[in-house]
């Protein structure tokens, strides 16, 4: 059954890519992004010929999210699935950036995923029903060095999911994290570097190996063309085609080496989740009400 789909970061990487494939598959998609008339006109207008409806969403501005919003609901003519897709990543020494820096991560990684939950959720209640994905990423599940902002949001927002996921279980929402590694996407050239390198002295020749590391991983990442990022934008049909109950809450999707450790780390977290849960009486608030 064809469903009504919003998702925010529609402008590039997973975003664009699953906006075309959700509307492959015969759903109606409203694909939100910044500056439509400006600098994402392009590829709005590309997105708008391919069927989506184009939506105007600044997820940092609670005006713009409860506008975007209504207008998504407006023109699909209702909402089942939400996709909270926008993100900014970083690359740099965690102590090289400042606390605004860290403020601007979150607010769009963590905060952003609160103002847009906030503006859906109440349709959803009130229907009984509704999807709502989280794009977060393996760097949510484990730390590597040098995108120290990045992960610390991807934490935050596996925390914020798994909140959502019981609080709102009863009222027949479900609530799913899909974990990419890492792709060849436009997300690479957005990354924010550290506001503050007067500190870099104190590092000596280490304060290099950010930018060194990350020319070495884009060489990784062209000798591996099975980490096609198709392949996550697939990852976020198949999981909203699944039955209402059956969809995994944890989907990592990686093919150069990673997914096999992060999923056996998620399916013993799930472990330790239903044992809780279950020693206290309230297991069900883990499965989706039908």
């Amino acid at each position: 059954m064809a469903k009504k789909i919003l998702i925010t970061g529609a402008s590039g990487g997973f975003g664009k890519l699953t906006v075309l494939t959700l509307l492959q598959k015969g759903h109606q998609v409203a694909a939100s992004m910044r500056d439509i008339n400006g600098k994402n006109k392009n590829v709005a207008d590309e997105l708008r010929k391919a069927g989506a409806k184009i939506i105007e969403i600044d997820v940092t501005d609670d005006t713009s999210v409860t506008n975007g919003v209504n207008s998504a609901i407006s023109d699909l003519d209702g909402l089942d699935v939400l996709i909270n897709n926008a993100g900014l990543g970083v690359l740099g020494m965690q102590e090289f950036f400042t606390p605004a820096d860290f403020q601007k991560v979150f607010d769009i990684n963590v905060f952003g995923v609160q103002r847009m939950n906030r503006a859906v959720v109440p349709y959803f209640r009130e229907k009984k029903n509704g999807l709502i994905i989280y794009t977060s990423s393996l760097l949510g599940r484990i730390a590597l060095p040098f995108y120290g902002a990045y992960q610390a949001s991807k934490w935050a927002l596996e925390a914020l999911a798994e909140n959502y996921r019981v609080e709102l279980s009863g009222f027949g929402i479900e609530n799913c994290i899909v974990e990419p590694g890492g792709y060849p996407t436009a997300f690479s050239d957005n990354l924010l570097r550290p506001s503050d390198n007067s500190r870099e002295l104190g590092y000596g020749d280490f304060a290099k190996v950010p930018e060194a590391a990350l020319h070495n991983f884009e060489n990784v990442l062209k000798n591996n063309p099975q980490q096609n990022p198709q392949k996550v934008a697939d990852a976020f049909a198949e999981l909203i085609e699944k039955p209402k109950g059956d969809k995994s809450f944890r989907t990592a999707v990686d093919f150069i080496g990673m997914a096999d450790h992060i999923q056996n780390y998620n399916e013993h977290l799930e472990q330790i989740m239903t044992g809780l849960y279950t020693n206290f009486g309230t297991q069900g608030m883990l499965s989706v009400r039908k």
